[in-house]
């Protein structure tokens, strides 16, 4: 009888046990708070943005930083003088920083004012009188902190003084100080820095003055300084050494001087490369023991931006915070068409920023990423093609619009055509694809017909994409739509539509050049082609054999030549690729910024430029001095043009396509609108915590049927058991009695 009473307890205990992790969840479902939401939920309602980083940024230091995922972070901290209007298209500068956009007074070469009509070849420099406004403060920071007697804090550390620092919060005491003018003038000093870096050095060598001086100036203190100081740090005092091409005016005013006439230098002006950085901040961060515990700009940047970096954990998570001390700044009050209606200007004349925290998550795999945004757990997302799919469909139109199950979400679609442009290019130093001669010129024109890369975007990018029609991308000055804008080599206008020429035409042209099916005419050996690569990855073998078929179709054979990323560049810089891809996303928003791409004094193999192809045709070089520093206009319109013509008929590249971006975002993401250029977009946007909170409850409500059929299950196991166990002890009690 123990045995059976011993059962029965251990199956009630059992049968408890089930009951009290049911009740737990139950209880647990009752404050509506998802089982799967990963952030904590004392964050819940909280004004904080959710987004990923896919690859940990390497520079967050403004001198050295040139790409896209660190422009997404330091982009909010620094700012330059100049930024890009949030709403406005085309894309137009406007005052950050500075009071007002800089306007240029020419020189003569002994300093004579002249004339805003003068011809460029008059002009010897430029000056740009760049007034900052006051009151704007830094973000809080120990580089500023002060005692009581305004000494500095934390400027002379010692190795014990750093024994328990491990990463910047450790330093608990933080100051401020306001932004003036010499703060810009440092960091223009610095992108001539040795031990910095930047990699727009050689470029701003060419325009501002003396700044290629400065440099070897700054090459020979350094390395000074270096064999002084050993394995020590080294710091270079810039303000000790003046730049003759730059100056501080007053407090608040500052001048650049460029050498003859470069109106692009307002372009740069809206970049890191020219935001302030703080002599007290270099110095904080020059001190012994800083750069080994990753305590410089590159890991921690100080700016006066609308947010602060608080959090740098490149393996796990990136945390901005609204700055503090942020001034006021106020939301756009005008747009273009359409922004209005789209509730973009819902916010007008509001403060910014409106977002509190921006919490970026490391996330590996696209498909985590994907599925924790379908649930609300991030605002906003970018579409793989593993989930293409399911995101877009494509209308009879050929427009791309959202499929039922993220329409039933009140997920939103942004879309832009991207200001850059991916081409296959043919190298022009080749004896066989190269030159300017008749036979190299109709080869080429005829690999361009055959090479469909509306093909490839429809294939390898989901649609994503249009086909190129020269060099200019959309958006860009110079850029023309249409019949006036299509390229005749490889298409035709016909119905108010393009069509791709036939691959008839494409074969005449071959033939014409010499090798009629694919053949040398003179040997009678087919013609083989190289195409020089350094792809990795499972899909780049299916857009080799893509290329080949390409190629085929006009019966020319095209051998990939897979190389890493070391040996292409070397042979690109040699002159000894024949054929490959490349791509370039744009700087600023002119024309200059993609034409000087095919530019001849740009060579990359003479004159180590971005002139992959080593393209050099007198004419377009011609045209293109004269173009590269005039106004935006008529007159610059009818250059670009011809230059584009020229190009177009001798076919150095095959256009390629410029890429579209698609983002997708969520209800209650606000103030959502694809600017190209502005890279301080963080400000503009806005979120509505309290409807997230309840989307989020309403997609993730826990599943408690299975719970509940897994205990029916068990109790339907234990029972039959339970009652062949009590027959079996009373049949043994009834033996024994």
């Amino acid at each position: 009888m123990s045995g059976l009473l011993h059962l029965r307890e251990k199956i009630i205990r059992h049968i408890n046990i089930l009951l009290l992790v049911y009740l737990t969840l139950l209880l647990s479902s009752c404050d509506g708070r998802p089982w799967n939401n990963p952030y904590p939920a004392v964050d819940d309602g909280k004004n904080i943005l959710y987004s990923v980083f896919l690859q940990r940024p390497k520079h967050l230091d403004p001198a050295r930083s040139y790409s896209e995922e660190e422009y997404v972070i330091h982009g909010q901290v620094y700012e330059p003088p100049l930024q890009y209007h949030y709403l406005k298209r085309p894309y137009q500068l406007e005052p950050l920083t500075a009071v007002s956009i800089p306007v240029p007074v020419y020189q003569d070469k002994v300093g004579h004012v002249l004339p805003d009509n003068a011809e460029p070849d008059q002009i010897a420099y430029t000056l740009y009188d760049i007034h900052i406004k006051p009151g704007i403060l830094y973000q809080p920071h120990p580089a500023f902190a002060r005692n009581k007697a305004g000494e500095f804090v934390y400027q002379s550390l010692t190795e014990s003084d750093l024994e328990h620092v491990k990463i910047l919060s450790d330093f608990k005491n933080r100051g401020t100080r306001e932004l003036i003018a010499r703060d810009y003038v440092y960091e223009i000093k610095r992108l001539a820095h040795p031990g910095v870096n930047s990699p727009i050095f050689s470029l701003m060598a060419d325009y501002i003055d003396g700044l290629k001086e400065y440099g070897d100036l700054l090459k020979k203190r350094y390395q000074e300084k270096k064999k002084a100081a050993g394995d020590g740090a080294v710091y270079l005092d810039l303000e000790r050494y003046p730049l003759s091409g730059v100056k501080v005016v007053d407090r608040y005013t500052y001048q650049i001087r460029i050498k003859g006439k470069y109106p692009q230098i307002l372009y740069w002006l809206a970049m890191p490369f020219f935001a302030p950085v703080a002599p007290e901040v270099d110095r904080f961060y020059s001190q012994n023991g800083m750069k080994e515990r990753n305590l410089n700009l590159d890991w921690y940047p100080v700016g006066t931006g609308a947010y602060m970096l608080e959090e740098n954990n490149p393996n796990r998570r990136m945390v901005l915070e609204k700055n503090p001390n942020f001034r006021a700044d106020y939301y756009p009050s005008s747009g273009e068409a359409g922004d209005r209606q789209a509730g973009l200007l819902d916010d007008a004349g509001k403060r910014m920023p409106f977002i509190d925290k921006v919490i970026y998550i490391l996330e590996k795999e696209s498909i985590p990423y994907w599925n924790k945004f379908l649930q609300g757990y991030y605002d906003a997302s970018g579409i793989s093609s593993d989930s293409f799919d399911q995101a877009i469909q494509f209308v009879g139109s050929g427009e791309a619009s959202l499929t039922e199950e993220m329409k039933k979400k009140q997920i939103k679609l942004l879309t832009a055509v991207e200001t850059s442009i991916f081409y296959m290019g043919f190298n022009m130093l080749d004896k066989v694809v190269g030159g300017q001669n008749e036979r190299a010129r109709k080869l080429r024109q005829a690999i361009s017909i055959a090479v469909d890369y509306d093909d490839y975007i429809s294939i390898f990018r989901n649609g994503r994409g249009i086909a190129s029609q020269g060099p200019i991308p959309p958006g860009i000055f110079g850029y023309l739509e249409g019949k006036k804008g299509h390229n005749p080599v490889t298409y035709k206008w016909e119905n108010g539509k393009l069509k791709r020429r036939s691959l008839a035409e494409a074969r005449r042209l071959l033939a014409e050049a010499g090798y009629p099916d694919g053949r040398d005419a003179k040997t009678g050996k087919p013609l083989l082609l190289h195409f020089d690569s350094a792809g990795s990855g499972p899909g780049e073998k299916a857009v080799w054999d893509w290329y080949k078929k390409q190629f085929s179709k006009i019966d020319i054979q095209l051998e990939v030549r897979n190389t890493d990323y070391n040996r292409f560049r070397s042979k690109m810089r040699d002159g000894n690729a024949q054929i490959f891809s490349w791509g370039w996303n744009a700087d600023y928003p002119d024309p200059e910024n993609f034409l000087f791409l095919l530019y001849g004094p740009n060579g990359k193999v003479k004159h180590h430029g971005e002139n992959a192809a080593n393209y050099d045709n007198p004419e377009f070089n011609k045209l293109f001095e004269k173009m590269k520093n005039m106004d935006n206009g008529s007159d610059r319109q009818k250059l670009i043009d011809q230059m584009v013509a020229i190009v177009r008929y001798e076919a150095p590249w095959i256009w390629g396509f410029h890429p579209k971006k698609f983002v997708l975002y969520h209800s209650w993401y606000l103030n959502a609108k694809l600017n190209l250029m502005a890279q301080n977009s963080l400000k503009y946007k806005k979120l509505d915590p309290g409807k997230r909170l309840a989307k989020r409850r309403a997609w993730n409500k826990p599943v408690l049927w299975p719970v509940w059929l897994m205990l029916l299950v068990l109790i339907l196991i234990i029972i039959p058991a339970v009652i062949a166990y009590m027959k079996k002890e009373r049949r043994s009690m009834n033996m024994r009695a």
